[in-house]
């Protein structure tokens, strides 16, 4: 096989799945400005089935983006199933074209079929190749594995694949410093982290000093209290033998006067009698 020639297929083949994505994402586009924006009333539109079938080929589409792109970009391969271009070409221009297409399933039969035997062998063959080669693979051998072919489309290979790898080795250089700013950061966090637990430490050892303060409190307060309780019945007792005592005495005294003022009751008409005899 010619080699620029396979250079040419290779970049018509990747242009052209760049162009079906862009026509796809122009469909959705037109189809969404026409829904409405509730998506009960989507489902009762005239052009529901289009929003059902544009949104299969978009998932189409982004897996076999996942699949081939990324080799496509390191330049080990094209994106190779170029009949899956043609089936997505068939899809969008057969909603464009119709008013009221068949379901979804139905329209989108052979692109899902197309598709997934294209990954399927793309998995199972080929990526074993392509990552064989990503260590120190020659970019414009390809899948084949022959000697570049001197000439400018060799050369603008070989300064694409220059180009790519200078910005990977200053992203490097930016991840490793990224890296060790981070980890300088972490050991601050680690240091700040081991100081707030000894902080924690010590305040716990504090709170259990002073609980055990407050229980001696409590029992000493528990003494005071019942000594206090002890004291005022004793000072009760003694108020009320204070009491009894003067109440006896008081008694006492008021005897001997009663007997000195019936004496004297007696005594009155003894006298008053003596007086008269005299006068």
């Amino acid at each position: 096989v010619c080699k620029r020639m396979d250079l040419v297929c290779q970049r018509m083949l990747n242009q052209g799945f760049l162009k079906v994505e862009r026509y796809h994402n122009l469909c959705q586009k037109q189809v969404k400005a026409q829904l409405p924006r509730r998506e009960s009333e989507r489902r009762n539109h005239s052009l529901a089935r289009h929003a059902d079938i544009l949104a299969a080929v978009e998932t189409r589409l982004s897996l076999l983006n996942m699949t081939f792109m990324k080799y496509v970009d390191s330049n080990l391969c094209c994106f190779i199933p170029g009949k899956v271009i043609d089936e997505i070409y068939r899809v969008l221009r057969y909603v464009n074209s119709t008013r009221a297409p068949q379901r979804a399933h139905e329209v989108l039969q052979e692109l899902r079929d197309i598709s997934s035997m294209a990954m399927e062998y793309f998995d199972e063959k080929i990526v074993p190749i392509l990552k064989r080669k990503l260590p120190g693979s020659d970019v414009s051998g390809r899948l084949i594995g022959a000697a570049p072919v001197p000439g400018p489309s060799a050369a603008l290979t070989t300064m694409q694949l220059f180009s790519k790898q200078n910005p990977s080795r200053q992203e490097v250089t930016k991840l490793q410093q990224q890296v060790k700013t981070n980890g300088a950061g972490v050991t601050m966090l680690r240091r700040e982290i081991s100081e707030l637990r000894t902080k924690v430490q010590e305040q716990q050892k504090q709170l259990q000093d002073q609980d055990q303060k407050l229980l001696e409190q409590t029992q000493i307060i528990g003494e005071q209290n019942a000594r206090l309780a002890e004291l005022e019945r004793k000072l009760r007792e003694v108020m009320e033998s204070a009491v009894g005592n003067s109440s006896g005495s008081g008694s006492n005294e008021e005897s001997p006067r009663k007997r000195r003022k019936a004496t004297e009751s007696v005594d009155c008409p003894r006298k008053s009698k003596r007086l008269r005899n005299r006068k």
